[in-house]
C-alpha cells in the first residue's frame, strides 16, 4: 500500500511540475478547475446527492462559482488585491469555524449534516481553495510559491505520518481520524518550521524584506490549515459513512483525498504572502 501511494505521489509529483513550469496562468486555471471538478463529483456524494443529475448540477454550481470568481478578481488578467485579500480572509475565516465543528465532531454535526449545509461546505472548501491557488500563480516567482506550498502540505504530512508511527500516543481527534496522534500533530509542524528556514535562506532578493520570522510564521500556519483541511473532509466523510472520497488514485482513494490538505493551506498561504508584502 505504501510503495502504491509514493509511486502515484511520485507521478502526481512530475505532472504537477511539468504543468507549473511549461502551461500559461489561464490554462493552469483551467486544469486546476477540472481538479475541482473532479472533487465536487466526490463530494456531491457525501452530501448526500445520489442521483446523477444531482450530482452533476451540483458540480455544474460549483464550476459557475469559479467563473464567477475569476471575472471579478481578474485572476486571468491582473488581479486586484483589493478584491481578492477579502475573499481570503473570509476563507480563513470559514476554516476557523471549521476546526471549530472538527474539535466539536459528532456533536456538532447537528449544525451542518443536512444536505444543504454539506454542499455548502463544499463550496466553502473547494472554491477558495481554486481561487487562492491561481491567484498565488499570479505573484512574481508564482510558479515556485505554488510548489512551496505544496511542500510545505506534503512536509506537514509526512513529518506528522513518520512522528506519529514512531512516539504516537495520544490521539489528536480520535472522533475523526483514529490514526492521527498529537505526536504526528508537533512533528509535521517541526517539519515544516525546519523547512521554514531552507525557504528562507533561498528567498530571491526582491523578497530581501522578508524576515525569517514572517516566513516561519506563515509556513507553520499554511501547515496547520492544512490539518484543519484534511481533518474537516475526513469528519464529512466519517459522517458520510465512507473511507475514501473516492478511487481514482491509487493508494490515495479519490482526488479529494489528495485536495483537502491543499484547499485548506492554499488561502492561508496566498494571505499570508499578501500580508508580508512579497
Amino acid at each position: 500500500m505504501l510503495k502504491q501511494r509514493v509511486f502515484t505521489s511520485l507521478i502526481m509529483a512530475g505532472l504537477f511540475c511539468g504543468a507549473i513550469a511549461y502551461f500559461s496562468l489561464p490554462l493552469l486555471a483551467l486544469i486546476f478547475a477540472i481538479l475541482i471538478a473532479l472533487g465536487a463529483w466526490e463530494w456531491s456524494k457525501m452530501s448526500g446527492w445520489e442521483h446523477p443529475i444531482a450530482r452533476i448540477i451540483y458540480v455544474l454550481t460549483i464550476l459557475a462559482a469559479l467563473g464567477i470568481v475569476y471575472a471579478y478578481c481578474q485572476l486571468g488578467v491582473a488581479p486586484l488585491r483589493g478584491e481578492v485579500q477579502p475573499l481570503l480572509g473570509f476563507a480563513c475565516l470559514w476554516w476557523s469555524f471549521a476546526l471549530l465543528w472538527v474539535k466539536g465532531f459528532p456533536h456538532s454535526a447537528v449544525f451542518w449534516r443536512s444536505v444543504g449545509m454539506r454542499s455548502l461546505m463544499g463550496m466553502l472548501v473547494l472554491v477558495p481553495g481554486w481561487m487562492s491557488s491561481v491567484y498565488l500563480l499570479s505573484f512574481q516567482g508564482g510558479g515556485i510559491l505554488m510548489v512551496a506550498m505544496v511542500l510545505i502540505t506534503a512536509t506537514a504530512d509526512i513529518g506528522a505520518y513518520f512522528t506519529g508511527r514512531r512516539f504516537g500516543k495520544h490521539k489528536l481527534a480520535v472522533s475523526v481520524s483514529p490514526s492521527k496522534t498529537w505526536e504526528g500533530f508537533w512533528g509535521g509542524l517541526a517539519a515544516c518550521a525546519l523547512l521554514a528556514l531552507i525557504l528562507w535562506s533561498l528567498l530571491p532578493s526582491h523578497a530581501a524584506h522578508i524576515g525569517l520570522a514572517a516566513v516561519v510564521l506563515v509556513t507553520v500556519m499554511t501547515a496547520l490549515a492544512s490539518v484543519i483541511g484534511d481533518l474537516t473532509v475526513s469528519m464529512v466523510k466519517r459522517e458520510s459513512g465512507v473511507k475514501d472520497s473516492g478511487s481514482l488514485l491509487p493508494g490515495h482513494g479519490g482526488v479529494l483525498d489528495r485536495l483537502d490538505s491543499l484547499c485548506g493551506a492554499a488561502p492561508v498561504f496566498a494571505l499570508g504572502l499578501v500580508l508580508v508584502d512579497w
